[in-house]
C-alpha cells in the first residue's frame, strides 16, 4: 500500500496535480466545517515526504517563483498565479504564493491551503472554539507564535488554516 498519494512527486505535471487535489480537498474541508466556503489567501502548500523529492520541488519552486532575499520566506510569490477554474460549487480560485514544506514524517497530507476571515468573524470563531464550541473538523492551532485556526479531517489528505488577513501575510515568513 502506498502511504503517500503523490509522493514522490518527480515533475511539474505531478506537482500541478498534487496543487489540483490539496485545493479541493481544503475546499471539501471548509465547507465540513462551516457548510460555504471561505475565500483564500492566496497560499498554497505542498509537503514533501521525501528528501529527494523536496530537493527537486525546491528547484521547481525556484522556476515557477521570485527569488527572495530574504532567509525566513516559506512562501515564494509565482511569476504566474496558480488558477484553479470553478468546478460544481467551488469557486474559482487564485494562489500566488507557493511553499513546499521540508519532509515529516509526521504529516502524510498532500498540503495546506489558508483561508481568511475578517478580524471581526475570525475572533468570533476562536472565542466560539475556545468555550468548546464543536466545530466538525476545526481546532485553534497548537503554536502560540501563529494565531490560526486548522481543519482537518482523517478521511481528508490535506490541511486547511483560517486566519485574518494579517496573519496569512505574516505565516508567509518562517515562525520558529
Amino acid at each position: 500500500m502506498k502511504l503517500y498519494r503523490f509522493s514522490p512527486i518527480e515533475n511539474e505535471e505531478q506537482l500541478t496535480e498534487a496543487i489540483k487535489h490539496t485545493h479541493f480537498a481544503c475546499f471539501e474541508l471548509c465547507k465540513k466545517a462551516f457548510d460555504k466556503y471561505l475565500p483564500v489567501a492566496g497560499n498554497m502548500g505542498i509537503f514533501c515526504h521525501y528528501d529527494n523529492e523536496y530537493k527537486l520541488l525546491i528547484k521547481l519552486r525556484e522556476e515557477l517563483t521570485e527569488k527572495s532575499d530574504n532567509w525566513n520566506q516559506k512562501y515564494f510569490l509565482l511569476h504566474k498565479p496558480i488558477v484553479i477554474p470553478a468546478q460544481n460549487d467551488v469557486p474559482k480560485t487564485v494562489y500566488t504564493y507557493l511553499y513546499i514544506r521540508r519532509p515529516d514524517q509526521y504529516r502524510a497530507q498532500v498540503g495546506d491551503v489558508d483561508f481568511v476571515l475578517q478580524d471581526e468573524k475570525y475572533v468570533e470563531l476562536k472565542k466560539s472554539l475556545q468555550n468548546d464550541s464543536q466545530i466538525n473538523s476545526a481546532k485553534i492551532f497548537n503554536r502560540p507564535d501563529l494565531d490560526m485556526i486548522e481543519l482537518s479531517d482523517p478521511d481528508i489528505d490535506a490541511l486547511a488554516y483560517i486566519s485574518t488577513k494579517a496573519m496569512t501575510e505574516k505565516v508567509r515568513i518562517k515562525t520558529n
